[in-house]
């Protein structure tokens, strides 16, 4: 059995602390008039803290899993199901062809900034292309991470780096209730990936890379790539299982491959180029399919000018306005020809040398 690394995690919290952690959410007056519940609450808060209890609610995993004896967390049982249903009808010839549009802004007007961000209009342009021809659009705003009220995508926890295996498709980090990590958004998004033919990326460039809540999303989309479809033969997170399941042989399954991708990156200073190139690399490597050279664009909006203008700058630019629309009619056209057979990745068959 390989062996496990350990002596990083911090002591748990103690108990008088965790009660200062938890009551940071209620420090409105408001909340005094219920201190008596919310003490309640707190205790059995903590309870939970210190027994771990990560996944309270349980049911046997039956027949179609490795282990049908493990007791399985019933959310991860509902996301799993979820995007069983949402590949069946992506790959029913009948439905709808699907495209989903991801604005990969923190900015919209129902947070700090004010105002909409020009990645929205640009999605608006896409979608306007795309309703034309016949596809049906999903949208993705991840800005809602910053307005909507306790929305969440919660960090990756790095767990493909111990070995591939522990990290389960859909990924079962999350919820984790005895940490208080719940509400996390992941678990639709992964039935929007999986129900998509094809995927545009909509983003500007913060400091030369992505926004964080692109970020965050990307870093926990690894599980499409290779993930472990069946958390019963590492046992939930048992790393030392998962790391014997991996050396006696992983074939890294891509659970994304196959759907066409289209990418809009824009900036005002810098990074652009870096960023674009450092998606299409990911989607690459995820084995989706680019749907030709105007599917990938990276532009300035009002290069080194005000940022209190580059809405009206966005206005003027029509050639811009016109590359953006040309994304979407790329990735419409490969979808049609996914759809029908007429498009492959050149390599597809090709076994990798170095699988990972």
């Amino acid at each position: 059995m390989p062996e496990v690394r350990q002596g990083q995690a911090p002591e748990k919290l103690e108990r008088k602390e965790f009660r200062l952690q938890f009551m940071r959410s209620f420090v409105d007056p408001r909340f005094e008039q219920a201190a008596d519940a919310l003490a309640q609450v707190e205790e059995i808060a903590w309870r939970n803290y210190d027994e771990g209890r990560k996944a309270p609610i349980t049911q046997k995993a039956g027949s179609e899993f490795a282990d049908p004896d493990y007791d399985m967390s019933v959310e991860w049982k509902a996301t799993r199901d979820r995007l069983l249903a949402a590949e069946q009808r992506q790959k029913d010839a009948s439905t709808q062809s699907r495209v989903l549009l991801i604005i990969g802004a923190a900015r919209n007007d129902g947070s700090c900034p004010g105002e909409i961000s020009k990645t929205y209009r640009m999605s608006l342009w896409a979608k306007e292309v795309l309703t034309a021809a016949d596809i049906e659009v999903d949208i993705l705003d991840l800005s809602l991470l910053t307005s909507a009220y306790d929305q969440h995508i919660h960090p990756c926890k790095g767990c493909v780096s111990t070995a591939m295996p522990l990290c389960h498709w859909p990924c079962s980090c999350y919820p984790n209730h005895g940490e208080r990590q719940v509400n996390d958004w992941m678990a639709e998004i992964y039935e929007k990936w999986v129900a998509a033919h094809g995927v545009i990326i909509l983003t500007p460039t913060y400091w030369y890379q992505a926004p964080s809540v692109l970020k965050l999303m990307i870093d926990r989309l690894v599980c499409a790539d290779g993930g472990n479809p069946d958390p019963t033969t590492t046992h939930g997170k048992k790393a030392a299982e998962a790391k014997a399941l991996e050396l006696a042989g992983w074939d890294y399954p891509k659970h994304l491959a196959g759907r066409a991708y289209g990418l809009v990156v824009h900036g005002d200073v810098a990074g652009i180029e870096g960023l674009r190139r450092g998606l299409a690399d990911w989607l690459d490597w995820m084995g989706l399919i680019d749907a030709g050279k105007q599917s990938a664009l990276d532009r300035y909006v009002g290069y080194y000018e005000s940022y209190a203008d580059s809405h009206a700058t966005l206005d003027k630019d029509e050639a811009f306005q016109e590359e953006v629309r040309n994304v979407a009619r790329s990735v419409a056209v490969a979808v049609e020809q996914l759809r029908r057979g007429a498009l492959h990745k050149a390599d597809e068959d090709i076994k990798p040398a170095r699988p990972k």
